[in-house]
């Protein structure tokens, strides 16, 4: 039989019909059903004999294995429960994996490599990384690539045949090697961005999952999983694998994702216990058991064929540049096109002249070489003023600026998961934060016991009558998700689950000397209510063995669980009636708790008769617990310090100019102390006006237009839900603001959708919290909220002034060629190739230069920027503006009447033009990098890197004009020439420092508009001659 399922197996499916195929598929079956069957007769045999604490994996890497993996595949692909149950159901597939239900796998190193070995790892196949060739092809695409390749092909023809090989191949040969660099440079840096991106895309994928190995629950990464695994899953979490329910409660899967089933689906061990990889745990908890990983399941298959998991979609602001970019391009072609239809026609009219006086263009009798000769020399201007105009420097500043900053925000413990929402953070208004584990520690500590109107000591567990002790055994041991294992040593107990769980297990186990494990012998849980963050509670429903009586207890929330409540016990075990006078005794007690920043837990009992209980057809409870007539145990009071920077990080945001909203489904008192305490609210006086401080009911009955109104004065919302968080979002988003919303739980994820910046918790947020942010904050901390804005701002501000620079060398290079050109008989000043040059050497260091440099205090002095602010705002055209116009003033003097000041050759007086427009250049990086402060050098000493990027941009000038002069067109200069270039570059210092005095309107005035378009009155007929100059080059760019 094996080896005929062997040879089945090995039959080529192309080559069957498909009523064949459906015949093997049914015959593979059977085979891996019966191979499972006596795999796990075999295994129970073996156990019986010798029964290990964990027995032994069994399954080979044969024919066995393999069949199993088939099996798998088709169980949970149908989710075929008849197949199950043939195999013994969920307990027989774990005799056959070797895994016991409670203790999980053994863990052992061993153990976890051979069933990696035999099942496989968790993990799926990947596209290869982009290379290293293909961000080289990529940077082919440009359109002034493709324009300086053929202007230097016609260079090198036309210089070769003027000039023989050995001289004529320089400017050409130039070019080429220029637009090879900026190939390399342009290839580098995306790589480097890219190899960024893959690695922050695997420490996303790279969850942390809880599992349990050697009867102990641990952390493990998705990746670690093996089959076998026992995985614990709870509201908010990913499933990583495929696997089957061992145990829990209520709970329900999102399978959208894999079923496009938008409806939440139970599973349970009686009717549905498929759990399948990638689909979203929405409600309730359990315990799964991991059968099929990686590649075997079908969500591993999924991902591995999606090509490349990168998105291609433009950011709003790479949008708003790019139209920037094009605008400019299309006033550069059009000017171009203008100059070069002005020079052709003085050429072929007679208007232009040679060196001797005489017309270059005679008709006829001119001839042919000197025609090409002249025409090349025009297109030569052309193509310098196309250069001229085109930012090339931009997108590698933009490219450089995010990656560095994200590398950066990596140390600073946050990590950018989507461009959309991180450079949105710059224009943030409005921060609504949750109070507990970003405010907070999230560590707790009971630190209050009060049993009816009385507090219980510290240490003193004989003060409660043993029934009540009994009762509070059954509340806490049995009414969690937490739970109790002890440690490696076997001395100390460890808990697992949510701070608050941990904190009130800790607190029963040490202060009422609870056993857990002995507690969970004695009872059988009936039905469980999981904590709900509307109902802000939890309940379950208990039988006790000994005498099957049954029992109902409520945790949650103090003030709404004593509403719950017609009576109470005394410490001594009486219980007494809640009359109104001890009602409000109580919910002052509670209210006292909350105003020291408490949070108050408070436990409830009933117990109840078999008649009172409603049955379903199966014979099970009915979903809903008894909410009414209910007795009060106690009340726990937990604390939960603030963290030390969130204060700090508080008051930098209001400095910033942003507004902080607490929202938090805690005590309005509690809500009160510790929105306090980290600055939020002020001072005491200010947490009475009921427009700051507002609980959720009552912001949930405010009409829409009550809503808007007093949204914005709101600074605590308490006892909130998660629909009023996102009502509020909603409504300061209509308003105008830019929300940043944190959040950690999984009723988070819609207003994290709805914010224009969500952040996300790193240690304690859920996996669809992380997956519904723009950011992930990795320590939790708010001060580290703070930091994000921060280098939002300091992103922002980096990009404007590589604009600044790039726009002022742009502007400054197209008027001093555009008026040069149109002098008859005059030489363009900055050739193509030194034009080029220019672009390598300085825009690449000055972006990077500009791209290092790191947040300071004073960009959260000033207001945020609108998501609508034009990319270029009026001070920015102050700026550019000066330093242009002082830039065409000093080189066409020198370019007109140089040579007769500095008694020099035209050759020497154009490398004085080139060199003096370089050194121009450099001290405009300076001015750029303040935009508004007059002392630019402040700070600079910080970023020894920008510092050294100059030196080296200058000492590459230097070899441009001393050594590489017949590549650059230039001559070599003295000291004394070389010391004035520097003195009317240096005296842009000055000339910055002046007109920063000079006040500015902030509504935008000047030419380009808040989109990065052009906004001038002639713009159609603008575009009507870009028309033309698509014809003319075969440009590509929407019109």
């Amino acid at each position: 039989m094996s080896d005929g399922g062997t040879l089945l197996s090995d039959i080529p499916t192309t080559t069957l019909t498909r009523a064949q195929r459906r015949w093997r598929k049914a015959y593979l079956t059977i085979y891996s059903t019966r191979m499972m069957l006596s795999l796990i007769s075999k295994s129970r045999q073996e156990s019986e004999k010798s029964p290990p604490r964990y027995p032994v994996l069994e399954i080979q890497p044969t024919v066995s294995q393999n069949q199993f993996v088939l099996n798998t595949k088709l169980m949970f692909e149908n989710k075929d429960w008849m197949h199950l149950h043939v195999l013994g159901g969920v307990e027989g597939v774990a005799t056959a994996l070797g895994v016991s239900s409670d203790n999980g796998i053994s863990g052992s190193k061993d153990d976890t490599t051979r069933r990696s070995q035999i099942f496989g790892t968790n993990s799926y196949h990947k596209p290869p990384p982009k290379g290293f060739r293909y961000f080289l092809l990529g940077a082919f695409k440009d359109t002034a690539i493709h324009l300086l390749l053929v202007w230097a092909a016609l260079a090198l023809a036309f210089g070769i045949k003027q000039h023989g090989v050995e001289e004529g191949w320089y400017e050409g040969g130039s070019i080429i090697v220029a637009v090879l660099l900026m190939f390399a440079l342009s290839a580098v840096i995306n790589l480097i961005v890219e190899t960024q991106s893959n690695e922050r895309k695997e420490l996303s994928i790279n969850i942390k999952v809880e599992v349990v190995r050697d009867a102990r629950h641990q952390k493990a990464s998705l990746f670690d999983l093996v089959v076998g695994d026992v995985v614990l899953l709870r509201s908010g979490d990913q499933i990583p694998a495929d696997g089957l329910f061992l145990k829990g409660y209520r709970l329900e899967v999102d399978e959208s994702s894999m079923t496009g089933d938008s409806a939440f689906v139970e599973v349970n061990c009686n009717h549905n216990p498929f759990l399948l990889s990638g689909t979203k745990v929405v409600d309730g908890y359990g315990q799964m058991l991991v059968v099929s990983v990686g590649m075997n399941t079908k969500w591993g298959r999924r991902m591995s064929s999606i090509a490349d998991g990168q998105s291609t979609e433009k950011t709003q602001f790479q949008a708003r540049l790019d139209k920037l970019i094009c605008s400019i391009e299309k006033l550069g072609f059009s000017l171009a096109f203008l100059i070069l239809a002005y020079l052709l026609f003085n050429y072929f009219t007679g208007k232009t002249k040679d060196k001797n006086g005489n017309k270059e263009y005679n008709g006829s009798k001119t001839d042919l070489d000197a025609i090409f000769k002249s025409v090349a020399h025009i297109l030569m201007a052309t193509v310098a003023t196309v250069v001229a105009v085109i930012p090339s420097g931009l997108p590698v500043a933009v490219t450089l600026t995010l990656a560095y900053s994200m590398k950066r925000m990596m140390a600073d413990k946050a990590m950018v998961k989507k461009l959309s929402g991180y450079e949105k953070t710059s224009s943030a208004t409005v921060v609504c934060t949750a109070k507990t584990g970003i405010l907070t520690f999230n560590q707790m500590k009971v630190t209050e016991f009060w049993l009816g109107q009385e507090s219980i000591e510290k240490d003193s567990p004989n003060m409660v009558a043993s029934n009540v002790r009994e009762l509070f055994y059954q509340a806490v041991g049995l009414n969690t998700t937490g739970g109790a294992y002890k440690s490696v040593s076997g001395s100390v107990l460890e808990f697992y689950g949510s701070p608050t769980e941990k904190a009130i297990l800790s607190w029963a186990t040490e202060e009422l000397a609870m056993n857990m494990e002995k507690v969970k012998q004695k009872y059988t849980i009936l039905q469980v209510e999981t904590f709900n963050s509307y109902k802000k509670r939890s309940g379950v429903s208990i039988r006790k063995t000994d005498d099957n009586t049954i029992h109902v207890h409520w945790k949650g929330a103090a003030e709404m669980i004593l509403a719950m409540c017609s009576q109470y016990y005394e410490n001594d075990g009486v219980t007494k009636t809640i009359d109104e006078d001890e009602r409000q005794k109580t919910e002052n007690m509670i209210a006292g708790m909350a105003a020291k920043g408490l949070r108050c837990i408070a436990f409830a009992h009933k117990q109840i008769f078999k008649e009172e209980m409603q049955y379903n057809k199966n014979g099970k409870t009915h979903q809903t617990l008894r909410e009414d007539g209910l007795t009060l145990l106690g009340i726990v009071a937990l604390k939960d310090p603030c963290r030390p920077g969130a204060k700090t990080g508080v008051e930098i945001c209001k400095s910033a100019g942003l507004g902080i909203k607490m929202i938090t489904g805690d005590n309005v008192f509690t809500a009160k102390a510790i929105a306090t305490e980290c600055g939020i609210l002020q001072y005491n006086g200010q947490a009475e006006n009921d427009e700051e401080v507002v609980e959720g009911i009552q912001f949930r009955n405010y009409t829409p237009e009550e809503k808007m109104e007093k949204v914005d004065k709101i600074r605590v919302m308490a006892r909130s839900s998660p629909s009023d968080k996102l009502s509020m979002v909603q409504c300061l988003r209509a308003k105008g603001h830019v929300v940043v919303v944190t959040g950690d739980d999984i009723n988070d994820a819609p207003a994290l959708k709805q914010a224009d910046i969500g952040l996300s918790m790193g240690i304690q947020g859920c996996e669809i919290c992380k997956q519904s942010s723009d950011i992930v904050i990795l320590d939790d901390a708010f001060i580290t909220v703070a930091i994000v804005l921060r280098w939002g701002r300091c992103i922002y501000n980096n990009i404007k002034t590589f604009i600044q620079f790039q726009l002022t060398l742009n502007i400054a290079a197209l008027v001093i060629n555009v008026v040069a050109g149109f002098v008859p008989g005059n030489k363009i000043p900055l050739t193509a190739v030194q034009l080029v040059w220019v672009n390598i050497i300085l825009d690449t260091l000055v972006a990077l230069a500009l791209a290092t440099e790191r947040p300071t205090d004073e960009l959260l002095k000033s207001p945020p920027q609108g998501p609508t602010e034009p990319i270029i705002t009026n001070i920015m055209w102050r700026n550019l503006l000066s330093q242009a116009l002082y830039q065409i003033a000093v080189l066409l003097i020198l370019q007109f009447v140089g040579d007769s000041i500095f008694k020099v050759s035209p050759e020497v007086n154009g490398t004085m033009v080139f060199n003096t427009f370089f050194l121009c250049q450099v001290f405009s990086f300076f001015n750029a990098r303040k935009l508004e402060k007059t002392n630019v050098f402040r700070g600079i000493h910080k970023n020894k890197l920008s510092l050294g990027l100059m030196g080296v941009a200058i000492l590459v000038q230097f070899l441009m004009v001393e050594l590489l002069n017949k590549f650059a067109s230039t001559e070599r200069l003295n000291w004394r020439q070389w010391l004035t270039c520097t003195a009317l570059g240096a005296f842009a210092l000055p000339i910055g420092f002046i007109v920063k005095f000079i006040h500015v309107p902030e509504k935008p005035v000047l030419l380009i508009n808040s989109d990065g378009e052009l906004n001038i009155g002639f713009i159609k007929f603008i575009k009507l001659l870009f028309c033309l100059v698509k014809l003319l080059f075969l440009y590509d760019c929407d019109a």
